[in-house]
């Protein structure tokens, strides 16, 4: 007898100790652990778990305790599952940001050909004796003709490539 209520006692405590350890886990998946993941000074993707000082562009991400990421009010205002979120990621705005410099690199190359192409024909219409180095760095003076040829050809790749710029 005296075996039988030590099993009843260890039994309950066992199920007592089981209860116990299945509300403990409930109550630590609640808990979140954030991560900051922020852009560095050279555009590479940084997770840290303490906020970055001087990063640009950090994201708060949180995690819970079993791995999973935490989307708590990631769906709130939206009615439609597929609709997209309005704020741009950072990696989007990065993209932007290199396609908008990108942009803006070749603008001005094409101003800089432009002006290149305007200054040859400038040099056409002067007048004077115009030559070209042939490939055994001779030079070689062009005729009326092929002058008059160079100076359509030059205005012909200034309309196309420079159409909207002055000078």
């Amino acid at each position: 007898m005296n075996q039988s209520s030590l099993l009843k006692t260890a039994s309950s405590l066992l199920s007592g100790l089981s209860m116990a350890c299945l509300l403990t886990m409930g109550i630590t998946n609640v808990q979140a652990i954030e991560v900051y993941k922020s852009i560095g000074a050279h555009g590479e993707v940084k997770y840290s778990q303490h906020k970055p000082r001087d990063a640009k562009n950090v994201e708060v991400i949180e995690f819970r305790s079993d791995g999973r990421q935490n989307n708590a009010g990631q769906m709130a205002g939206k009615t439609d599952p597929n609709q997209q979120q309005n704020a741009p990621s950072a990696e989007e705005q990065r993209v932007a940001q290199l396609e908008a410099r990108l942009k803006d690199q070749e603008q001005q190359a094409n101003a800089q050909r432009c002006q290149t192409l305007r200054n040859n024909l400038t040099n056409l219409n002067v007048g004077g004796r115009i030559y070209e180095m042939d490939a055994n760095g001779n030079r070689k003076y062009l005729d009326g003709r092929e002058i008059e040829l160079k100076r359509e050809r030059m205005q012909k790749a200034i309309d196309q490539y420079c159409s909207g710029q002055t000078t």
